[in-house]
């Protein structure tokens, strides 16, 4: 059985498919609905259905079905006008507007049949008195898909001018088709200027702000406002997902990935809606999909990645190269179908120009993390031109000076070196340099090189720099976890280095390397001793360390040739030494010896070995409390480690600033940090550990700031990464905590609930369970939201146990008011609603009467006391409106008028902090003194109010209201006064 008996079935079942998502399925209902309709035999029946029909296949991928049910009614309307009702007659002219629109998008449909449609809207708008406005906004439509700019400059300064009545779009579309206008004329501010009311909330309606954020985002590209871009891709793409009708909008976020180096991304947007490539019920939006498309895959082909596999049209797999082919041929078939009809080539122009569209940014973090990256192939460096090549001399002489000045990039130099060198001839001590500076590239692999560098320098007559590679050979098998092995090793260099010195047998920079590495030695044994929880002789493992670095100090301290290299040893020390004192628990000392190094590495012109100690010192600074300073250091740990920082420090620089400008709530900031995070995690691979991480924060950071849309995309992709093994359980709790913050905020409060819970079984197993309590009383309050009371009460119940076994009066109050409102929503609740708030009454009192010396915690009892009472009172006054028994109703507004009237005496003792809260339960009073034929109580009331504002200032919004509602309240006691 259909389950449809009469017309109030009809409706009630046309209205449930209504809130259906859009697609085929809804649609089809729409067309059983019609056929039910028309068994009712009631002609209005038959009429709202069609209305229905046209309306879910307006907003859905088959737009092409339209005209026969509007035929039909226009047909009915001509026929047997007395059959419409006054909504069905408006409804029946406001959809005149969707034929136009729907007649362009469809290339079949002749050019000479719009225009002549036109003349027709204009005939039944001007005989049922209607503005010419919508007649004018349809005929710039048709002018603006034709390419007739003359034409259409005239019917938009018409349509403006019109007077906006009943048949005009809403303003939120109205102000889409206009920036839209300006903005293909190449007035991207104005544009954005005109989309500013429906971009702050101002004006919306069903598919705004969806559209307009969706266009607004290539405008704000080419005007160099990308983080407003970002912004609205995020918020908008969020709105346009679930939404079928919307493809034209999908396209364009599909395009902002493409211009913005997040191909990835745009390939994931892709892979959500499948049906976008082949759905053929609206042409013009398949249109602007597959020219996005098209731009999309000959970019990917461009970057080298023609044969990675894409999403595409179903039924077969599709390469990028294949499928730009596909995509572009097909673009250009529907152009021309349209230039066709329309006898231009307006269409195609677009079209191609779009496909060609350069990218505008290089790479535009976004902080939502992707499946995959998608990275151009490394291409291979051209062979060298022999004719071109620099002589190896000339490679030599360079990788020495980058070296001798601490470059960054010398390592690179000496790989170049060792390229050019590999069959040439060269005497042993470049030999000695080049292995040396290989060995050094292979990190804690390296100690057979190093000695293989030692034996060369050796035979080059260089005994210093021979000791000072066997040194680094030793440091090699300490990186590698061989610290005893390598501390017996550095002896013998560190003696016979020494003797060399003190002969004048080497240098000062031999030595200095010697001595640098048996500390460095020294400090793995520190840390090694550290990381096993102390030993014995600790204290003895940290003198030494202390002596060898003090040694190498004395050495390097005040020389002044090789500037650079000592100067390096002597900061490399100083840092050293603010590691011992962190180790002997004198962060202080550690701080002053951190902040010293750091400035001599500075001042020597090295600033990126700076970058690693700053980071120290901030962590310090943190924990010392000195905000400031841990702030200052991050900051200058990015400014030194500028282009030279991997891309995981870089990634924890900027995630630890941005949690410390958080800490001071500087949330738009730290947000910025949070997303560079982000991104720079994404480039290193750690994605799924560091870079959920900065989503997690960035989320937050969002969060704090009202950009709720934006904060539940992050979050969202940063949850699917985030486990209680890598990050623990706290930060999945918080995630999911946020998100249903944000989802709360966005309306959508199943989603929200849903998170909520998930959040509270977890923190239902931590020992500490007030947390678990308010996520189990937020789940309520969406759950209420949402529409599942009984669910909403079973969470405010659970959640009021908790309350109870933490000692929390406030919150089990709150949640027994909760229920009680709750039940009152239920057929049949009033006796529970009634007593949850009693219950409520007698839980602060008792509180209250064992509340010891604590006043301020006895006077936010008091005034939760107050509350409830004023609730209750409110409560009592919302069911006597319900009530059809005159007794009945006089007995509630009786016993809600105690109620308030108990709230005020609550309040008052309470003095200037309940002001405001007295007031409106002294108001509700007098509403209700006044609803019982009291009118003298009621005004005593109303003026008590009047006297507790007298003088308050002028912009007390509060008092301001409570005011004139007193005032409203005297007129109404004075009207009732009159007609009595």
């Amino acid at each position: 059985m259909s389950g449809i008996t009469d017309f109030d079935s009809l409706r009630r079942e046309m209205a449930e498919n209504g809130e259906r998502p859009e697609g085929p399925a809804r649609n089809a209902r729409a067309e059983q609905l019609l056929a039910e309709a028309e068994k009712l035999g009631i002609p209005l029946a038959v009429i709202e259905a069609l209305g229905h029909q046209l309306k879910v296949y307006n907003y859905s991928s088959e737009k092409d079905k339209m005209f026969v049910p509007f035929a039909r009614l226009l047909r009915m309307w001509d026929e047997r006008p007395e059959d419409f009702d006054a909504y069905e007659v408006h409804t029946l002219h406001w959809v005149f507007k969707w034929m136009s629109s729907g007649m362009l998008d469809q290339p079949h449909v002749p050019l000479a049949s719009i225009e002549k449609w036109l003349g027709e809207m204009e005939h039944r708008y001007r005989l049922a008195g209607h503005s010419e406005r919508a007649v004018r906004g349809a005929e710039f439509s048709v002018a603006a898909h034709l390419g007739d700019v003359p034409r259409a400059e005239r019917a938009y300064a018409a349509w403006l001018a019109a007077d906006r009545d009943s048949m005009a779009d809403c303003h939120a579309c109205e102000l889409h088709e206009q920036g839209w206008w300006q903005e293909r004329q190449g007035r991207d501010a104005q544009a954005l200027e005109l989309w500013a009311p429906v971009l702050e909330g101002q004006f919306t309606c069903a598919h705004e702000p969806h559209a307009v954020l969706a266009s607004s985002l290539v405008p704000l590209l080419r005007l160099g406002r990308t983080d407003e871009a970002r912004a609205h891709h995020l918020r908008g793409f969020r709105l346009v997902r679930g939404m079928e009708s919307m493809r034209g909008a999908y396209a364009d976020h599909v395009e902002f990935c493409a211009l913005t180096g997040n191909e990835a991304r745009a390939l994931e947007l892709l892979a959500e809606r499948p049906a976008y490539f082949t759905d053929t019920g609206q042409p013009r939006s398949r249109l602007d999909f597959l020219s996005v498309v098209t731009l999309l895959m000959e970019r990917l082909d461009a970057m080298g990645l023609g044969e990675r596999q894409v999403p595409g049209p179903a039924g077969r797999t599709w390469t990028a190269r294949e499928l730009a082919a596909h995509a572009r041929a097909e673009t250009l078939a529907l152009a021309a179908r349209f230039d066709e009809r329309n006898l231009t080539s307006h269409v195609s122009e677009r079209a191609r120009a779009r496909m060609a569209r350069p990218p505008l940014v290089e790479r535009l973090p976004l902080g939502v993390r992707t499946a995959g990256r998608v990275s151009a192939p490394a291409v291979p460096a051209p062979a060298p031109v022999t004719a071109q090549a620099p002589d190896l001399p000339a490679l030599l002489a360079t990788a020495r000076r980058m070296s001798d000045t601490l470059r960054p990039d010398a390592m690179d130099a000496w790989a170049a070196v060792a390229r050019a060198a590999a069959d040439a001839e060269l005497d042993v001590r470049d030999r000695a340099e080049i292995t040396d500076h290989e060995a050094m590239d292979r990190g804690p692999e390296g100690a057979a090189l190093f000695e293989r560098a030692a034996e060369l320098y050796a035979r080059a007559g260089d005994p210093g720099e021979a000791l000072a590679a066997r040194t680094r050979a030793a440091y090699a098998r300490a990186l590698a976890g061989r610290v005893d092995e390598a501390l017996a090793a550095v002896e013998e260099p560190y003696d016979q280095v020494l003797a060399l010195y003190a002969e004048d047998a080497t240098g000062v920079r031999q030595t200095a390397s010697v001595l640098m590495g048996r500390a460095r030695i020294m400090m793995r044994r520190v840390l090694d001793a550290d990381a096993a929880g102390g030993e014995a002789g600790g204290e003895r493992v940290l003198a030494e360390a202390e002596a060898a670095v003090r040694e190498l100090l004395a050495l390097v301290g005040g020389h002044t040739g090789d500037a650079v290299r000592i100067a390096a040893r002597a900061a490399e020390a100083r840092a050293m030494l603010a590691e011992l004192a962190v180790r002997r628990g004198d962060p202080q000392t550690a701080v002053e010896l951190f902040g010293r190094a750091t400035a001599a590495f500075v001042e020597a012109g090295l600033p990126w070995f700076a970058v690693e100690y700053e980071a120290r010192l901030a962590g310090l600074a943190h924990h010392l409390g000195d905000i400031a300073g841990a702030e200052r250091a991050l900051r200058a740990a990015l400014e030194h480690g500028g282009a030279h920082l991997e891309a995981v420090g870089r990634a924890q620089l900027h995630l630890q600033l941005g949690e410390v400008l958080g800490g001071r709530g500087l949330s738009v900031e730290a947000a910025e940090h949070a997303l560079e995070a982000a991104h720079w995690a994404d480039e290193a691979g750690e994605s799924r550990t560091l870079g959920a991480w900065a989503r997690q924060q960035l989320g937050g950071f969002l969060l704090r700031q009202g950009r709720f849309a934006e904060a539940a995309e992050v979050l969202e992709s940063a949850l699917p990464d985030l486990n209680a093994e890598t990050h623990g359980d706290g930060a999945v709790v918080q995630t999911q905590w946020w998100l249903g913050d944000c989802l709360s905020e966005l309306g959508e409060h199943r989603a929200a609930a849903e998170r909520r819970l998930q959040a509270a079984e977890i923190a239902r197993h931590w020992p500490e369970q007030h947390d678990h309590a308010t996520l189990a009383h937020l789940a309520a309050e969406s759950l209420g939201a949402a529409g599942q009371p009984a669910d909403a009460d079973r969470a405010y119940a659970r959640a009021g146990e908790l309350w109870r076994s933490l000692g929390n009066v406030h919150g089990l109050v709150r949640s027994l008011r909760a229920r009680a409102w709750l039940a009152l929503r239920v057929e049949d609740g009033a006796d529970a609603a009634r007593a949850s708030m009693t219950a409520a009454v007698r839980e602060c009192e008792a509180a209250l009467g064992a509340t010891g010396t604590d006043e301020e915690a006895r006077l936010r009892l008091v005034a939760e006391l107050g509350h409830t009472h004023r609730q209750f009172g409110d409560l009592l006054a919302r069911r006597a409106a319900e009530d059809t028994d005159d007794d009945a109703v006089r007995a509630a507004l009786e016993d809600a008028l105690a109620q308030v009237t108990e709230a005020v005496a609550v309040f008052a003792p309470l003095g200037d902090d309940a002001l405001d809260s007295r007031t409106g339960a002294e108001l509700a009073a007098g509403r209700l003194e006044c609803d019982l034929g009291r009118p003298a109580v009621a005004t005593a009331h109303a003026r008590a109010v009047l006297a507790a504002y007298d003088g308050a200032p002028a912009d007390d919004e509060t008092a301001r209201n409570r005011r004139a509602e007193a005032e409203q309240l005297l007129r109404v006691v004075d009207e009732q006064g009159a007609a009595g």
